[in-house]
């Protein structure tokens, strides 16, 4: 299945400041290609429109993209809230530009989980991974209470939900290497993506 979802934007967060990793993230090299291109060219197969949210718009001039300002800087929620804002579909799915190995099937199965929900959101062994997700603008409200309170936590605003999960026994079979929600947040956690290619 390769049809464009066109109901849904995509939406890429790219206002991280990479602190643990000392550069910016979204620019490291996996396989030749930067991290950010590896994420856009596998969201544009999956989604009509794209949104970058983040507040560098000539970081990432060259990918021809909209690139919206955070209206809540410094927070991942923050970057979710924008581009729920801005996007025209009811509904956005959302990635951190750290995903070196984003995998459209597994993206397909999150959209297609997500009638009648909030949020659809991947929970691995570890717990939920709320930045490879699904959601609706039935979440701003509840999102805007919560970073107009000083809450920054992703979590704590999905438990006022109601958000269903894409368990770790579905994820393994889309993804049995378990290399799609991977991310990058240190020099040592890119050295392990490099040798997984």
């Amino acid at each position: 299945m390769n049809s464009l979802f066109n109901d849904i934007t995509g939406v890429i967060l790219v206002g991280g400041k990479s602190r643990r990793m000392g550069q910016d993230k979204a620019f490291l090299l996996i396989e030749g290609l930067p991290v950010i291109e590896r994420i856009i060219t596998v969201m544009q197969g999956c989604f009509k429109n794209l949104l970058l949210v983040g507040d560098r718009p000539e970081r990432f001039a060259q990918y021809h993209l909209p690139v919206v300002p955070d209206s809540y800087p410094g927070s991942s929620l923050g970057g979710l809230y924008t581009g729920l804002q801005h996007a025209e579909t009811d509904r956005i799915f959302v990635s951190s530009s750290d995903i070196p190995f984003p995998d459209p099937e597994l993206i397909r199965l999150i959209c297609a989980e997500a009638c009648g929900f909030d949020a659809v959101v991947p929970a691995t062994q570890g717990g939920l991974e709320p930045l490879f997700a699904l959601y609706h603008k039935s979440c701003l409200p509840a999102m805007q209470t919560a970073l107009e309170a000083g809450q920054y936590r992703i979590n704590v605003v999905l438990g006022q939900l109601n958000v269903t999960t894409i368990g770790p026994e579905q994820l393994t079979k889309v993804d049995p290497g378990g290399r799609a929600l991977l991310n990058i947040n240190t020099p040592q956690e890119y050295a392990a993506c490099r040798l997984e290619t």
